[in-house]
């Protein structure tokens, strides 16, 4: 056999056994009468020891390895003298009496390190060494017990694991659809599916009352730390349930997954409507691990005439506590900060309170301190306290005071990995009107029922309408979204209305949902996990690459395989389809 035992499991116990190694050389180094070789394989790294006076022929070979060769050895467990407390086998070394290079390794492009000296791109074009680091395989192991803990708990629960087609029909809602042209069927397409949404709905309807499927999706579009064009769900759904239901079943999931994989027991999971998470936090998506709210000072800061102020429609603020000490400059960067296009403000406005009780501001010359304390009462500020304005339409500001909010729990070290502040955030539209077109989409998706009471909202005014819907939201990502799905067909034909389609657009697109409708369907929700995204916040981390094996770069690119490519000319034909250039 190449090996007895692995690199990360031999302690003092194993003292005088007789064991095989096979894995890669991490470093070697000679010290003259020893050489000494740290040996790696996932499971961790044992040293072991070549003695020149004991064997120089096996010394000599030892060696020769380079860093990443591959090799076998054997020999005795032994004590070691100098023993190191930040290994778990650093008790012990193993005597060489043999070594066999099973394969030479040219010298890697980067160090194959915890802190390694490779660029990002660099180490993603050699992934498959970058994979042999300490941390991407700490985290790929993460995201394996994840995988399991979840399909323990949801059979548990009396769920059936159903997988749903990759090759399906492309639809209208949603990001882009990745399109697979079809050889057998000209001039028609596949779209690999965004989720398993209408499948999931209608296995609820084919009386398999619980699902769920570790599923890959596919969107195309921009991407960004947490989003990768290929991803991984946790995709569920249930019948015969209301919402509490399904939020009790995956808060149940939450809790087990990190009490199981990192022994973290979540807190109590709070509730809060869509419309006080936008106004309190200026995120549908809030951070709750500190508080901060933002302050609608719209009323109390209107009326002196200060123009900037009189002429906008919101004004608002948050309270930086202890943050008085802000230097000029320090200001000037939160102000730069807000005016990055992404944020969008025009500009910022800031009060301190300083500690001794004095008021210094941007706006003195047309707010006294008597005058602007009271009107900023609102924000409790205290000695000590900085609050940050900003004003204009109450939409695109409440996101700039938003994101004003995060960059400052984080210049303050607010947002620590290991705190975990989970919420459900409920309530949310039914529709939103796309501010170019004007046209409403559906805020979820066109399948999401509203909540009991706004029926009659879809026709009369949609844009009120309340969705029956639901966000998993901890630390300030969207770990989940769900909802409770429309189950009959005059309401799914009411809102597929309001969504502008018309009768011959609905059929086409959606009529086997709609038809299967008329042949008894259950009351039915669900709920989907960005699996990808939930492992890197078990690991407080904010990228989800290191949690993917083989992720795609901003541009949407495998630097390794160097994907997307062009096809064959031959292919071209086989398909129908006419190359963008013939003569290639």
């Amino acid at each position: 056999m190449f090996r007895t035992n692995n690199c990360g499991e031999l302690r003092s116990r194993n003292t005088g056994e007789k064991v095989t190694l096979a894995g890669w050389v991490k470093r070697s180094r000679n010290l003259g009468g020893m050489t000494f070789i740290d040996l790696r394989d996932r499971y961790g790294v044992t040293q072991i020891a070549f003695n020149m006076e004991v064997n120089a022929e096996l010394c000599e070979k030892a060696r020769k390895t380079g860093r990443e060769f591959v090799i076998q050895v054997s020999g005795e467990v032994m004590e070691r003298s100098s023993k190191n407390k930040d290994l778990p086998t650093g008790d012990i070394e193993i005597k060489a009496e043999s070594l066999e290079i099973l394969s030479a390794s040219e010298t890697p492009p980067f160090t194959i390190e915890n802190d390694t000296d490779g660029g990002e791109e660099l180490r993603m074009k050699y992934r498959y060494l970058d994979l042999r680091r300490d941390p991407l395989q700490r985290s790929l192991a993460l995201r394996h017990k994840l995988a399991l803990e979840t399909r323990k708990f949801l059979d548990e629960q009396g769920f059936l694991e159903i997988e749903t087609p990759y090759l399906i029909k492309s639809t209208p809602e949603g990001a882009r659809d990745f399109v697979v042209p079809s050889r057998m069927h000209e001039n028609q397409f596949y779209a690999l599916p965004q989720s398993p949404q209408i499948f999931k709905q209608l296995l609820m309807v084919s009386g398999y009352d619980k699902y769920f499927q570790i599923v890959r999706c596919f969107r195309d579009e921009d991407l960004r730390a947490d989003r990768q064009p290929e991803f991984t769900q946790i995709d569920c759904e249930m019948s015969f349930v209301e919402r509490e239901d399904v939020l009790q079943t995956f808060e149940k999931l939450a809790r087990h997954l990190l009490s199981s994989t990192i022994e973290v027991e979540l807190p109590e999971f709070k509730r809060m409507p869509y419309a006080e998470a936008m106004e309190k936090y200026g995120s549908d998506k809030p951070d709750l691990r500190f508080n901060m709210p933002i302050h609608d000072l719209t009323s109390e800061m209107k009326g002196a005439d200060f123009k900037v102020f009189d002429n906008a429609p919101y004004i608002a603020g948050i309270n930086a506590s202890g943050c008085a000490g802000y230097s000029r400059k320090d200001l000037d960067k939160l102000t730069d900060f807000v005016k990055r296009p992404q944020i969008g403000a025009k500009g910022m406005v800031w009060v301190k309170y300083n500690e001794d009780g004095s008021i210094k501001s941007a706006i003195d010359k047309f707010y006294g301190q008597d005058d602007l304390r009271e009107r900023l009462a609102k924000t409790n500020a205290q000695p000590g306290d900085l609050v940050l304005i900003l004003s204009g339409d109450k939409k695109p500001m409440q996101k700039a005071l938003g994101e004003l909010r995060l960059e400052m729990g984080n210049r303050l070290n607010l947002r620590k990995p290991d705190d975990f502040a989970p919420l459900w955030v409920v309530d949310f539209p039914m529709f939103e009107r796309d501010d170019e077109t004007g046209q409403l989409h559906a805020m979820h998706h066109p399948f999401t029922s509203p909540v009991a009471g706004h029926e009659s909202l879809l026709r009369s005014e949609p844009e009120k309408a309340l969705a029956n819907a639901y966000d998993m939201v901890i630390n300030g990502v969207e770990i989940g979204g769900g909802s409770i799905r429309i189950h009959d067909r005059d309401t799914q034909k009411t809102v597929f209305e309001a969504l502008n389609f018309t009768d011959d657009e609905a059929q086409k697109q959606f009529g086997f949902l709609m038809d299967a409708f008329k042949y008894g369907a259950p009351p039915h929700g669900g709920i989907a996990f960005g699996f990808d995204r939930l492992a890197a916040l078990t690991a407080g981390k904010d990228s989800i690459r290191d949690f993917i094996a083989f992720p795609k770069n901003n541009a949407g690119r495998d630097l390794m395989i160097d994907s997307p490519a062009t096809i064959a000319h031959e292919q071209w034909n086989e398909l129908r389809l006419k190359p963008i250039d013939d003569e290639k």
